[in-house]
């Protein structure tokens, strides 16, 4: 009788890692000044936490909210309200999703997912990108592919889309927070293809070319193993890496 061999995969949640990009020169158009007084923003509304001051004098200034609410063109977006924060912002979550990998057979798919949250602020946009090893084995990695192909329960493969796929019916599209008016998230083509899958370390997956509300970008992985894959424990540490663009 033939023995049976076991595969059992494991996939880290994936951390996610600010990298700040380093500019020249930065200019603020935010801030009035003499050699007396300074307005931080001009202010034409209510309840605003902002405040003029000089050396010696503070006053909040309350003109009433004329317009809240934002506005959107081609390349620019602009928010109406109360005073805003001045300074750049790009804050990222990851939330661990579902996962069905266990041990593995030649005839299913394993997979798992994980959702990245991304928002930015007064910057040119963003670049999300993931950063990781194939899960390995005592050297030996599975196989991945720098194209988008299906997924082929019997083959070696390893991939991840950012789509909502049906074979294996696993993952979502993007959402956006609160809705595509405000929010400027995309996934590259590459990515987002729904039951397509690929994966090179450090491809850009999704990005935003402007100051965006939140995206929900749900990321999924894929294994399959063949009668040829080397029976062990398969390990592979992935991160999140977002860069901010100005």
């Amino acid at each position: 009788m033939q023995k049976q061999r076991l595969w059992r995969v494991i996939l880290p949640v994936l951390l996610a890692v600010l990298v700040p990009l380093v500019i020249g020169g930065t200019a603020f158009a935010v801030t009035s000044s003499s050699s007396n007084y300074k307005v931080t923003e001009t202010q034409f509304t209510s309840g605003t936490a902002s405040k003029s001051c000089s050396g010696s004098y503070c006053a909040k200034v309350s003109i009433g909210d004329t317009a809240v609410g934002s506005a959107t063109g081609t390349a620019n977006s602009a928010k109406f309200g109360t005073i805003t924060n001045s300074d750049p912002l790009l804050e990222v979550i990851v939330v661990a999703g579902q996962s069905n990998l266990g041990t593995l057979t030649a005839e299913t798919t394993a997979t798992k997912t994980t959702t990245v949250k991304v928002r930015n602020y007064l910057s040119g946009g963003y670049v999300l990108q993931i950063i990781g090893d194939p899960p390995k084995y005592n050297g030996h990695p599975l196989d991945t592919s720098n194209t988008p192909v299906q997924s082929v329960p019997g083959t070696e493969q390893f991939g991840i889309n950012a789509a909502e796929n049906t074979n294996p019916a696993v993952g979502a599209n993007l959402v956006q927070i609160p809705d595509d008016k405000t929010s400027f998230g995309i996934v590259y083509d590459d990515y987002k293809t729904p039951n397509l899958f690929m994966f090179q370390s450090g491809d850009n997956i999704a990005h935003s070319t402007r100051s965006s509300g939140e995206t929900d970008y749900t990321i999924s992985m894929i294994v399959n193993i063949s009668n040829g894959t080397p029976a062990g424990r398969y390990t592979g540490d992935f991160s999140a890496v977002v860069i901010p663009v100005y």
